[in-house]
């Protein structure tokens, strides 16, 4: 792909939002949003500059390598422009998609391809980190965390140099609710087309949870109703019982 086609892709995915535009696909799907990495090419390259100095220092030092890589620092801040100008980094209605390609340590032998597709049911969390030496650069990092306990977080997807990395993160989170209320809404209208059963009785309906609660605790109202009618019979059954015997006792007292 030659130079003026990268720069017409690049601003074509730095529109932000794409939802609506019917015309851009990525992998036969819609693109939602699109991190930037342009605004931050200058100070990701500073940073990993800087990093690569004083790793140089610290070798030369030691053993004296460090000389040969900060005579290879050109070459190196040749390769660093070309990966974060390679990087795309967007969101689909299901995965993360990062792709980036990178020349070689000795660019004449080629370049490495890395695509990374990250599926949206699988992320737990989009983490943004800034260590010291980044936050003097302004440069930030972005971890997307995998659902699960046994991975090491080594597997997370780490990239560095996102120019708005809130946004990104506030689109994914976005997008995850939004599939889970799909998700709880196709649930629920499964659970409302579930026919009816005979259980028993004549038909027997299924209920929301409220109603099913009414329909068990009914038979135990039921009961209760019942023990107070016997406790009413029995209390009238003793007041006529009083009666009789106040008559009995009236009646023998006339015949005396």
């Amino acid at each position: 792909m030659g130079s003026g086609d990268e720069v017409v892709e690049v601003d074509s995915l730095e529109r932000g939002l794409l939802s609506d535009d019917d015309d851009l696909k990525a992998d036969d799907e819609t693109i939602l949003y699109t991190a930037s990495f342009q605004e931050k090419e200058d100070n990701f390259v500073k940073y990993q500059t800087s990093q690569w100095v004083l790793y140089s220092l610290f070798l030369i030092l030691a053993f004296g390598i460090g000389f040969f890589m900060l005579l290879y620092l050109p070459v190196r801040r040749y390769i660093l422009r070309k990966d974060i100008r390679s990087r795309k980094l967007y969101l689909t209605p299901n995965a993360i998609v990062y792709k980036v390609t990178r020349p070689v340590p000795f660019p004449y032998f080629g370049v490495l391809k890395k695509e990374k597709h990250v599926l949206l049911p699988l992320v737990r969390d989009i983490v943004i980190e800034q260590g010291y030496l980044q936050s003097l650069f302004g440069v930030y990092s972005l971890r997307i965390e995998n659902v699960g306990v046994r991975r090491p977080p080594s597997d997370d997807v780490k990239i560095q140099g996102i120019a708005n990395p809130s946004a990104f993160r506030k689109a994914v989170l976005i997008r995850l609710s939004n599939m889970r209320s799909e998700a709880f809404s196709r649930q629920a209208s499964a659970i409302e087309d579930i026919p009816t059963l005979k259980l028993g009785h004549p038909s027997v309906s299924w209920m929301s949870p409220s109603r099913s609660l009414r329909h068990d605790i009914s038979p135990y109202s039921g009961d209760l109703a019942l023990l107070q009618k016997i406790e009413e019979v029995g209390s009238s059954v003793k007041r006529v019982q009083t009666l009789i015997e106040e008559q009995q006792c009236q009646t023998s007292e006339h015949d005396d």
